[in-house]
């Protein structure tokens, strides 16, 4: 789905990742489900692109529902996976975290772990090879996508910021659809590792312009990034 000049995403509300398209080539955020793959193929497509003119991958965080089919294109077309420091071993599958649940609705959850069956969730592979980065670094990749370390949900969190896109990608550092309780709008993501710390790191995107806030769950957000973040933190404190 086209959402803007330079940006298209591939998935949907429940599990979503994300394209940036330039002149230089086509970098990948996240990675979905493995079954995505799919989406991903007919989606190039109908930018009149192929896996050929990926110049790479972004994770947000080492979760599986962000691996997807980050490894296939490492390991087939040799397209780099980038991840940061902290969250390289979790990508390689090394480490793994068992955050509280929290409140659930029966039908919102049944619906994410059926849409995740369905798209392979369960045949996660993980990364033999991942490449570091940091916060502040600026990637040479198209669109120069600029890491901003957004830890909580995971130590190695991070959202990205792609000017030529006018987006910043946040992954699970926040949600505008819980997929737990099927609840819209911006509010804090569930099977976070530390709830206050993920709130807290919401500060950093204060201050940047950007009409897009991408999360790798719920509906694209172009209400402001100020607006978002207030509207989290109204709901933490909740």
């Amino acid at each position: 789905m086209r959402i803007a000049p330079h940006l298209h995403r591939i998935g949907n509300d429940i599990v979503a990742a994300y394209l940036v398209d330039t002149a230089e080539g086509v970098t990948v955020i996240d990675a979905g489900l493995a079954g995505h793959w799919h989406d991903l193929n007919a989606e190039l497509a109908s930018m009149d692109r192929s896996v050929n003119d990926i110049r790479g991958v972004i994770l947000t965080h080492g979760d599986s529902d962000h691996l997807g089919f980050a490894e296939r294109l490492r390991r087939d077309h040799g397209v780099p996976v980038h991840v940061h420091e902290a969250d390289a071993a979790r990508a390689r599958g090394e480490t793994k975290t068992k955050p509280s649940w929290g409140h659930l609705k029966l039908g919102a959850t049944a619906g994410f772990f059926w849409y995740a069956i369905r798209k392979g969730g369960f045949r996660t592979t993980y990364l033999a090879e991942v490449i570091g980065v940091h916060d502040g670094q600026v990637l040479d990749l198209p669109g120069a996508p600029r890491i901003i370390g957004l830890p909580g949900h995971s130590p190695g969190s991070i959202a990205i910021h792609v000017p030529v896109a006018d987006a910043i990608f946040v992954g699970d550092g926040l949600t505008t659809r819980h997929v737990l309780t099927g609840q819209r709008g911006p509010q804090p993501a569930p099977f976070t590792d530390d709830a206050q710390q993920a709130v807290a790191s919401l500060s950093r995107l204060e201050g940047i312009q950007a009409t897009w806030l991408l999360p790798g769950h719920g509906t694209p957000w172009s209400g402001g990034v100020a607006e978002a973040v207030r509207t989290i933190r109204t709901a933490a404190e909740a």
